[in-house]
């Protein structure tokens, strides 16, 4: 049986995608690593940022929506994204930082059992630097040096997702059983499910809320990519996902990775990636993120597509 290695990337909505990649870059210190467009809709940029080359499980990504609303908050929904960081001097660092770049943000506290930061973007993505304090990372990742941020308090990739339901039973066997995470933790408040044990990287954090279900917006995430190392073990998890009695999309070709995705119980939107082929599939590793790069299947289309996207810098 193929056990899962953790996550893959994380995919938002943003009304600007210029004030994003201000943010996302110049404060956050992340790489632009790929600026390319939704495969879906390609009158919207899709912007990935990441580590040096926007390695599986550093990958943030959001899709240019400029009409999108605010997001109405409730249920049923993946409501705050874990950052790993070095160590509690290094959240210090970044309450200094959002202090100086005026980030909203709350004091130090303690998520999923972890030192914490938590803090939001301009439209208002909650997300919160998490004290990895010296645990193993997948070996993969990769420094970017010529990040602003001091090399020394980095974010290092994707660390603990929360993911807020109606129904966390049903969540809950599905990581479980279908997943094969292991029970990390389990409160009246949440249960912490591991796809690799005793690391965040992997780690998903489960609420029971009633009510209302969000309502999708700026700052709202879209879904979460969960990792598979390749193609193989894609096709093995798609007939997982359907025996278990899911709806899969069946395998889709994202040039930069092969995905397929489906919907839980409480209506949770997932994604199974594959690890490759990356971002470096029409890129030199010098040259990511710095021009529009289009898949194959769209090349044709790029004058038509350039002209309906606002230039970013």
């Amino acid at each position: 049986m193929y056990t899962i290695p953790g996550h893959h990337h994380i995919s938002m909505i943003t009304k600007n995608g210029q004030l994003n990649n201000q943010f996302y870059t110049k404060v956050l210190g992340l790489r632009r690593v790929k600026k390319t467009v939704n495969q879906d809709d390609p009158s919207m940029y899709h912007l990935f940022y990441g580590d040096l080359i926007g390695s599986p499980g550093t990958e943030l990504s959001f899709f240019e929506m400029p009409l999108a609303g605010r997001t109405y908050r409730g249920t049923n929904a993946i409501t705050q994204i874990g950052l790993l960081v070095p160590s509690s001097e290094s959240l210090r660092y970044w309450r200094k930082r959002f202090e100086l770049f005026k980030v909203k943000h709350d004091d130090i506290t303690t998520f999923a059992g972890r030192k914490a930061l938590p803090f939001e973007d301009s439209e208002g993505l909650r997300m919160v630097l998490i004290n990895n304090n010296g645990e193993d990372i997948p070996e993969e990742w990769s420094a970017w040096n010529e990040s602003e941020v001091n090399q020394k308090h980095r974010i290092l990739g994707m660390g603990t997702i929360e993911i807020t339901v109606r129904y966390e039973r049903k969540l809950a066997e599905t990581l479980k059983e279908m997943f094969g995470y292991t029970d990390a933790s389990r409160t009246d408040e949440e249960l912490i499910f591991q796809s690799v044990p005793g690391r965040a990287f992997g780690e998903i954090v489960i609420k029971q809320q009633p009510g209302p279900s969000e309502k999708p917006g700026r700052g709202s995430i879209h879904h979460l990519a969960i990792r598979v190392r390749n193609e193989v073990e894609l096709q093995y998890w798609n007939k997982v996902v359907q025996a278990n009695g899911f709806q899969s999309t069946g395998i889709v070709d994202r040039f930069y990775f092969q995905s397929l995705y489906f919907r839980e119980s409480n209506g949770i939107l997932f994604e199974i990636a594959t690890d490759g082929p990356g971002f470096t599939a029409d890129s030199s590793v010098e040259n990511l993120g710095k021009t529009l790069n289009l898949p194959p299947f769209l090349e044709k289309r790029r004058t038509e597509i350039e002209a309906k996207l606002a230039p970013l810098e």
